[in-house]
This record gives structure tokens, sequence and C-alpha cells, in this order.
């Protein structure tokens, strides 16, 4: 075809006069240059009736951004946050968050973000049946042959497989299919702001904006004076709950039957896993594996530094709730049936608390905590009756840490009540051993921090009768929050990089044993920045961050040692320096002048280990923290909110008004918006002197005006520079 219109065009260029034509008069009036313009105006004419839109297109549902979908529910939430929720199905049926659920899928499916105009068409039908068939009741977790929608990077063509792969494919562990997380995705959407606006400001696991720096740091501030700690372990709750007890934990604020429903045969639907207990797998014999190229559209693997990081977890973060098909969903799930025990510890709290007019810190009769500074020294005696009586408790996914001021004895009355609730609510059996009662003094582990009792002695000066400054000395208590060094000994053990308890010996790190030295430092580097960013509050950050790097610098020197083969450590410092930042080479002997090797592009840049010395380690982070805190997107909505309310606008104009900060000028400009956009009787307005205005004049004027020329007076009015100021009631 294309070979044909070009010999078509080149007959028509070279010879114009084999046009067909009925009005010979005309043509041969052209000339040839005309001809041919005429011909590519021809070609290129395209006409200006657009096809019509396809009805059937899925993209025509998109009528506004999934973000803005999600923002305008968050707000709505926010600002009812005690209302039951009983429209969920609307927002389901919302195509734009099936769409933005889908590139958040392909993104952590795929390694990489998929703008809305690059997913195709069929994506979109596939898409489109998937939402049909989650409304329509039609979909089933846990298909393992028959899908609605497959991930872009799936390729199997699954009518063709054979009888023993769809057996392995029934019968073994399989990933979670794309359809089940575009609808968990979904879901997750929907619950989300309707719960983060009701969970108690307790907890601080699987939530946005909190982790566990937060939960230091308001142990810090607001766990300061307290003698006995209760520390528990309620994680047996996340492997999994009755399926009973998550529903009536979730209908206590959504109603709607669809999401309920679907959620309930997600617990429900059986999980479909291998058994390989009594199988003897044969041993292989160890070949040389060659290096996997990874596809294009196949995510990278976690770099070595974040995998070893991760390994550092401590015992309150190490477990994932994972409940039947639910998959991301499950962390909201655990948090919706724990949030009962937080609001029950809250209500406990208020019964608590008695205060003591002579307390240093708490005595005020309501239990703010905004009363005294927690962070000065609580003077000894602690405890006794002339102290006030308080507790405070914080949760961490399932683990709970209750700090209690007063006598051991209601603290274990405290635990009693804690394992009558705990069986009522959540069957679940605990005893004393499970919550233990413990001294501060001995010390309380909680997040890999030791919370512990530091006695000081401050300087106490006051103004005795008569004028005179007497200075004392006194005896005082802080609570110290400090990395427990043998928990990392522990977790650097697990990593297999040292061996032995009393006296740490470094362990070569064979990872890393075919990474070039500017690789290994550079991965070290970074795994070294985490610890420091993850010890950040610890009162002993320097400490632990200083034996941290001894561990790393020398399993990359014996890693080195034997890599290079230089038989010792000192041999590599020798070489390498202190920090490692030299090349090493295999023979031995100096190594070359690396500078000028460097200047001439021959080698790689080394960037030397970090924080090799104790003094180049950041100081701890003792920024105060707020009793009120909230994350930032909270505190966002709540602006949001609090600026959109009408009532706001009137108490910062009357604010303005009373403090005379707006000139009689824009005084009237304000009050001919206000009377223009509102049906308000000029009769409900009050008047308030202004320079040498009278105030009866200017009312009668107004009152005697009419909208049409109330602008034209009120200019007159401030030709003569007689201004008026006006407030609406």
């Amino acid at each position: 075809m294309h070979r044909r219109l070009s010999i078509f065009t080149h007959k028509i260029l070279t010879n114009p006069n084999c046009i067909p034509t009925t009005t010979t008069t005309k043509v041969s009036s052209f000339s040839p240059r005309t001809n041919r313009l005429g011909l590519l105006r021809l070609l290129s004419y395209t006409p200006l009736n657009r096809r019509p839109a396809d009805p059937e297109d899925p993209s025509n549902l998109i009528k506004e951004d999934g973000v803005s979908i999600l923002s305008q529910m968050w707000i709505e939430n926010f600002r009812e946050p005690d209302r039951i929720v009983t429209n969920l199905t609307s927002y389901i049926r919302r195509f734009e968050l099936w769409v933005l659920a889908y590139q958040k899928v392909c993104a952590d499916d795929m390694g990489a973000y998929m703008p809305r105009s690059s997913i195709q068409r069929s994506a979109l039908e596939d898409l489109l049946g998937l939402r049909n068939a989650v409304l329509d009741g039609r979909f089933r977790w846990g298909a393992r042959l028959e899908f609605y929608i497959k991930s872009p990077k799936d390729k199997t063509d699954y009518e063709s497989l054979s009888k023993r792969k769809i057996k392995a494919i029934l019968t073994t562990t399989q990933p979670s299919p794309f359809q089940d997380k575009l609808v968990q995705e979904v879901l997750l959407m929907v619950l989300e702001p309707i719960y983060e606006s009701r969970f108690s400001q307790k907890s601080f696991a699987f939530r946005p904006g909190r982790n566990a720096h937060t939960a230091l740091r308001v142990i810090r501030r607001s766990f300061a004076g307290y003698l006995w700690y209760i520390k528990g372990d309620l994680s047996t709750v996340l492997d999994g709950m009755k399926v009973g007890l998550v529903i009536n934990a979730l209908i206590r604020d959504v109603r709607d039957k669809k999401v309920v429903d679907l959620i309930k045969t997600a617990l429900v639907t059986p999980v479909i896993t291998s058994n390989d207990d009594g199988v003897v797998k044969k041993k292989k014999s160890r070949k040389y594996q060659k290096k996997r190229v990874l596809a294009e559209d196949e995510p990278k693997p976690d770099p070595y530094w974040l995998e070893t990081f991760f390994g550092f977890a401590p015992e309150e973060a190490e477990k994932l709730p994972s409940w039947g098909h639910c998959g991301i969903l499950s962390p909201l799930l655990a948090n919706i049936c724990l949030d009962e025990l937080d609001r029950w510890m809250e209500g406990k709290i208020k019964e608590f608390y008695h205060p003591s007019k002579s307390d240093v810190i708490w005595n005020s009769p309501e239990g703010e905590s905004e009363q005294g500074n927690t962070s000065w020294p609580e003077f000894v005696p602690t405890s006794g009756p002339d102290k006030t009586r308080k507790m405070d408790y914080i949760r961490y996914g399932g683990h709970i840490l209750i700090g209690v001021r007063g006598p051991r004895a209601d603290a274990a009355t405290l635990r009693k009540q804690l394992i009558e609730f705990c069986d009522q609510k959540y069957m679940l059996k605990l005893d004393n051993e499970s919550l233990p009662i413990e001294h501060i003094t001995k010390g309380i582990l909680f997040l890999d921090h030791v919370l512990c009792r530091r006695v000081v002695y401050p300087t106490l000066r006051y103004t005795a009768t008569g004028g005179k400054i007497i200075s004392e000395k006194g005896v005082g208590t802080l609570l110290s929050v400090t990395a427990s060094l043998k928990q990392c000994i522990k977790q650097f053990r697990k990593l297999s990089f040292l061996k032995g308890d009393r006296d740490p010996d470094p362990q070569p790190c064979f990872r890393m044993f075919h990474a070039t030295q500017a690789h290994t430092n550079a991965q070290m580097n970074k795994f070294l920045s985490t610890m420091v960013e993850w010890y950040r509050y610890a009162d002993n950050r320097k400490k632990v961050v200083n034996f941290c790097a001894y561990i790393l610098r020398g399993s990359l020197a014996k890693l080195y040692a034997a890599k290079y083969k230089l038989r010792s450590r000192a041999k590599v410092y020798k070489i390498g320096d202190r920090n490692l930042s030299r090349p090493l080479k295999e023979k031995k002997g100096q190594s070359p002048e690396y500078h000028n090797l460097l200047r001439m592009g021959l080698v790689e840049s080394i960037d030397g280990l970090q924080y090799t010395r104790m003094s180049l380690v950041p100081e701890t982070d003792y920024t105060p923290f707020p009793s009120n805190w909230r994350p930032e997107h909270e505190k966002a909505l709540l602006e949001y909110i609090r600026l959109d309310d009408p009532k706001t606008l009137e108490e910062q104009r009357r604010c303005i008004m009373d403090q005379g900060l707006v000139s009689p000028q824009d005084y009237i400009s304000m009050l001919v918006w206000n009377y223009k956009r509102s049906a308000i009787p000029l009769d409900q307005f009050t008047f308030v002197k202004s320079g040498s205005s009278d105030i009866e004049r200017d009312k009668q004027f107004l009152l005697g005006s009419n909208q049409d020329n109330l602008e034209n007076r009120t200019t007159k009015e401030e030709e003569k520079g007689e201004g008026f100021c006006v407030s609406q009631l």
C-alpha cells in the first residue's frame, strides 16, 4: 500500500496533467508548483469532525482525581469522627479509586509508578469488570486460575497449562493474587480515614505518621515520675482472632453490609498452604550459580544494608498481622480490635487519678498532662500518701506498657482487671507471668530501649522571708531512656556479625566478598546512618553507635584480610587507614599512590567508614515533645476544618474589630460585601464609633439606604473623611 501511494505521488509531482478533472480550464491555469502545493494540502487535510467519544470506554467513568476523593473522605471523617458510616458502597462504586489502587499496587508489584495515561484500555476494562464483580457479589478471594484482572508482568497463559502445573498451583503456597491486592487496597482507602479519626492517641503501631520513635518520645515526656511498670505481650492477638470478634468490632462504626460481608469472606475463606514437613528433600550438590539478571519490569530486591537493618527490628515490631486474605488490611483490623483496650485503659487512667496539692508535678484537679514539667527532677520520696496517684498507658502493636505512680497494690489490682478484660473481650488467657510488675530501678526494656531512673543532685535556689536567697542541694530523679547494649549485641549475633557475649568478637561479612571495596564501604555507611537515626533519642547514643561502628569496621577488616590475603586486621588498617578509605590490593607492600590514580580516573572513589570515633557521632536529640502532639497530616486536616468553619471567620473578624486593626474604609467595604452576600437586615448590625463619625447619623444613613445606592453613598462619605465602623452580630 505504501509503495503504491509513493508511486502515485511521484507521478503527480512530475506530471501534473495526469490528474483527471472535469473543468480543464481551471487546471490548465495552475502551474506545476501550484499543483504540488495543492496536492500536499489535499494529502495533509484532516476533517474538522472529530470521532465521537466511545460510550463503552472505561476512561469516561473517571470524572475527577482519586486523590481529591480520598482527601474529601479524610476531611468528612475528621469533621464528624463519631458518626456511624453507612454509605461506603457509594465510594467503592467510584472508578477513580480503583484506578488509584491499580497504580499503587503496580508500583509495589513492578517497582515503578504507572501514570494514569499509561494504563491501557484493556486493563481499564478488566479493572471495571473486577469492580462490578465486587459490587455484584461475584468476586471470590484467593482465586488461582480464573482472574478478572492480572498483573502487567504476569504473562502466563493459564488455559494452556498442563495438569501437573495446575495441580501445583492449586495445592502449593502461592503469592496473593493481583486482583486480591487491588480489592484490599480499595478497602484500605475507604476504611482508614474512618478509623484514624476515631483511634486512641495511645496507640502508635501500624498507623500513618506514628512509629517507634514517636512512642519513645511520648515515654520520655509522659512517663517521668512513675515507679511501677506493667509490661504486657498481647502479640497472640496479631496471629489471628475469631471472625465474630473482628466483625463485632468493625460494625461499631461501619454499618455497610457490602463492606462487612467482603471482609468477612476474606477472613473465612481458607488460605491454601503447602505442607512440606513430612517430605524429605534431596540434598542438591552445590554448583556455581550465575548472576541472575533482573527483568525489565521486575523490582529490585532490597539492598544489603536495608535487609541488615530490618534484622535489627525490636521484638515489639517484628510481628506483622496477616489474617486470611485481608493482606494489607490486617494491621488496620488488628488496631480496630485493640482500640477497645485503648479506650478501656483511658477510662481507667481517669478513675485512678487522685491529685495532691503538695505534689511537685501533678497537682491539677483535672489531671491535665500539661500541669508541671515532667522533665524536671521529681524530688524524693516519689511515693507516699502525700503524692499524686497517677498512671499512663501506651500500646505499640500487640505490646503494652503501663506506668503507675502509687503503691504496688494498685498496680496489682489494675493487672487483675486487665486480665479479666482480655479474657472477656478477646478470649485471651493471661496470667501474672505474662504481665509482670517491675520497679523502675530494675530497668524496663521496651522497643530495645531501657527505661530507668537516674538520680540527680540539682542546686535549688529560692527566696526566703526577708528577701534572702537560699541555695540548697536537692535530690531528684529523672527518667532515662537508654539503648540496650545487650539487645544490640544480640541482634548483631543473629546477623552473624559477631560471636561471644562478654567479649564480642567481630566476624567477617562474607556476604560482601565479591563486591568491590567502594561498594562494600558504601553499604556499611548507609547501614550506620540508619543506626544513628534509630538511636536518635537514646541517652547513650554516642556509645551505642560507636560500638556498632567498631563491630562493622572489624567485620570489614577481617573480610578484606581474607579477600586480599593480608592475614590480619592490623595489616588491613595499616594499608587502608583507620576508616578503610584507601584501596587494598592482593600483593604485599604499600598500595600505589591513590590520589594520582583517582585524579586520572583509573580507580573508583572509596568513602571511608563513618563514626569511627565517638566524637563524630551526633548528640542525643532532646527536642521537647508537645503533650498534644499529632502527626503532620492530622494537623493539616484539623486546621483546614477549623478555617472552613464559618464561626472561625466570624471570631477573627470580631477580634480584628475589637483591636481596631482595620480602617473605617475597610469596615465599609466589609459591610457592603457582607450585605450583598447575606440577606441579613441592617437592623442586625452593631455600630462602633471610629474617628469623628457620629454613630446615630451613620446608623440612620445605613438604615435609610437601599442595596442599589449603598456603595455610592458610602463612597461619598469616604471622600468627606467621615468613616464609620460596623460589625455583624
